[in-house]
């Protein structure tokens, strides 16, 4: 494993971000396209046609959430041997992992063709999806920030950040043009297919990150130290299970501050494109315009907010946004239900530039939560118990919550409720860091 090279220091640490960034808005971009899909046209495809539709689309949305179940197991295999053996690797493996189970979706036969096999095959690629998602956002997060220069660690995760709006507005553009271009039957008939087998671009960029980046320096230097405390320590133990032994709560509680953030915004981009269509009968373009237009909004606010949290701290502005967020949640539905294209818009960017104030800071803050020999398992088991709890089962939630109540309030206090929830892990993240810091000076 080599460092950079110290005359090329700057451009390779900037070409690292770069391509992390790039990495995680291609691999969202496979994983969204699944949640737009499952809006859209999963519930008519891959599901018997006698089911209602309101079960048709709680069935479509729980094989989205198999991926989320997911997510926790990768992140545990991808952080074990992503500490031991390097962050380049498991982004690689990864990529490669999330391209070919996306692909192969594109090519699935539907309920029409062979009955219940149709979403059971649905239902492994997705967790083939969720597996891979698992590993790839602790590998891509550390490569940014392990190589940031001194004080911009925010700075260079919102980079990887960045990768969740863009592979929004990747899959949403994707499927505007697949429907734009051809009539309603020839969409749902093979149309819809298009978005999944343009992931054959991430087979090339797992190529390329493989002959064209660099490891992490910090984890280039942790090797070295584990190599040479390996004769006095002798074998050394699993950093899954260091970590796991030595900072579950901390793990839980980093996970319990990801779930507003994560359930929000699920609502907010997948949920909400079937009320709008299907509820308020607005136009599908006009439902993924808008979080196209939000996404984009989105982007500039993550980096601007990571980038303050290195200079004034990331756990006040953390806890800003779990308020903003909530708070929003009630103006949201109602401005949403004005079925304006200034109305939607305005909607779902002001609650995703609330979101930003919590994810932009977030890679960062949880980087720092652990030391580098267990960073990306500690870090990954955060990230994705937030994921589990929070994001998985949000639309299965909200379209729960809205049947049962015909209330779009009812779906604005389950987005309040998680922001709470949040506030408080994050603000007992923050305790137990101040006292840690306290011992430390004392010792």
């Amino acid at each position: 494993m080599r460092a950079p090279n110290a005359k090329t220091g700057r451009g390779a640490t900037v070409r690292l971000a770069l391509t992390s960034s790039v990495a995680a808005g291609v691999e969202w971009y496979d994983f969204f396209v699944y949640g737009t899909a499952a809006a859209l046209v999963f519930p008519h495809i891959f599901f018997s046609p006698d089911l209602s539709p309101v079960v048709a689309q709680l069935a479509a949305f729980s094989t989205f959430a198999v991926g989320f179940i997911a997510r926790p197991l990768g992140g545990v295999v991808f952080g074990h041997f992503g500490d031991l053996y390097g962050r380049k690797a498991t982004l690689v493996a990864a990529l490669m992992i999330m391209g070919v189970s996306t692909l192969l979706v594109g090519l699935l036969p539907t309920y029409a063709s062979v009955g219940m096999w149709a979403p059971l095959m649905l239902i492994a690629l997705r967790f083939a999806q969720g597996f891979a998602v698992g590993g790839q956002w602790g590998a891509a997060a550390l490569i940014a920030i392990e190589n940031a220069p001194e004080g911009r660690r925010g700075l260079f995760g919102s980079f990887v950040q960045i990768g969740v709006p863009s592979g929004v507005i990747l899959a949403n553009i994707a499927f505007i043009l697949s429907d734009g271009l051809m009539g309603r039957e020839a969409f749902e008939a093979w149309g819809w297919r298009i978005p999944f087998l343009l992931s054959i671009v991430v087979v090339g960029l797992a190529l390329y990150v493989n002959t064209r980046i660099q490891e992490s320096r910090e984890f280039v230097a942790a090797a070295a130290r584990r190599v040479d405390a390996a004769p006095a320590r002798g074998a050394s133990r699993s950093p899954i299970l260091q970590v796991i032994a030595s900072s579950w709560r901390r793990i839980l509680l980093a996970g319990g501050a990801f779930i507003a953030s994560n359930a929000c915004f699920y609502v907010i981009i997948t949920w909400v494109i079937s009320y709008g269509t299907t509820e308020l009968r607005l136009s599908r373009d006009l439902m993924l315009g808008g979080v196209m237009f939000g996404s984009l909004c989105m982007i500039p606010a993550l980096i601007v907010v990571a980038a303050a949290s290195d200079r004034i701290g990331r756990y006040g502005l953390f806890r800003m946004g779990c308020l903003a967020t909530g708070l929003w949640s009630f103006a949201f539905f109602p401005l949403l239900e004005t079925g304006t294209p200034a109305g939607v818009g305005a909607a779902i960017a002001v609650a995703l530039c609330c979101v930003a104030m919590m994810y932009g800071p977030q890679a960062a803050l949880f980087a720092e939560l652990f030391s580098t020999e267990v960073r990306y398992s500690g870090a990954s088991l955060g990230y994705q118990v937030g994921v589990l709890l929070g994001g998985g089962f949000a639309p299965m939630i909200a379209t729960a919550l809205f049947a049962a109540s015909k209330n779009s309030m009812a779906v604005a206090g389950y987005m309040a409720a998680t922001c709470l929830i949040s506030i408080v892990c994050v603000s007992w993240l923050h305790a137990h860091r101040r006292v840690s810091e306290a011992a430390g000076s004392a010792a």
